[in-house]
């Protein structure tokens, strides 16, 4: 029987201060409820500035593409998060922030999860609401956090790794044991074979 394995996935909140002039990472995961459903997702982001009412559309990514859809942002984004169509980490890093570049951005899930009965569409939305100043503020424990956002991201890409090499000895190992079997069982019955061959010859 073969072993069933599963992945992994945390959610963590996004940074919310950037400094004008550098690069900064918009965090978003989505975990799946049930990692063993198989699934496809999109991801949309958008960005409603500091003392305005209406959300624009500025990225879209749809396995493998990716699509930066505002000219504020043109050439200042790109995709950082899962490299697969089952997509659990919606991340872009945005690059030359700048001071416009202040308020709410909209991070939007739209998932498709392969059912036996039928498919089932789900919809899931974080907003990060972003600060830009000139100076770093960050406190240590939001150091730490971003920190342990990277960690996480590329911890869980070696855990997963970790989990198939693990898988694939397993069945290698129970392979091996059913061959090892078969070779058995092979050789008993020549011997008994040969002992029934015997007591022809002895009659």
């Amino acid at each position: 029987r073969m072993s069933r394995c599963h992945g992994g996935c945390s959610e963590v909140d996004s940074m919310t201060e950037a400094v004008a002039g550098e690069n900064f990472l918009l965090g978003c995961i989505s975990c799946k409820i049930r990692e063993e459903v198989s699934a496809k997702a999109t991801v949309d982001w958008y960005f409603k500035p500091l003392g305005e009412e209406e959300f624009r559309h500025i990225f879209h990514y749809d396995h493998p593409r990716a699509s930066v859809l505002h000219e504020d942002f043109s050439s200042r984004l790109d995709w950082h998060g899962t490299e697969d169509p089952d997509i659990q980490v919606g991340a872009i890093y945005v690059h030359n922030i700048t001071f416009n570049d202040t308020g709410t951005y909209r991070c939007t899930f739209q998932r498709t999860l392969f059912l036996p009965q039928a498919d089932q569409r789900v919809t899931v939305e974080k907003d990060v609401e972003l600060s830009v100043v000139t100076v770093a503020s960050r406190e240590l424990a939001a150091v730490i956090s971003e920190i342990m956002m990277f960690v996480l991201i590329i911890g869980l890409q070696l855990w997963l790794i970790g989990i198939l090499v693990y898988c694939y000895k397993k069945i290698s190992a129970e392979h091996d044991a059913r061959e090892a079997r078969k070779a058995l069982k092979a050789q008993a019955e020549l011997l008994e074979s040969k002992d029934s061959c015997d007591g022809v010859q002895l009659e």
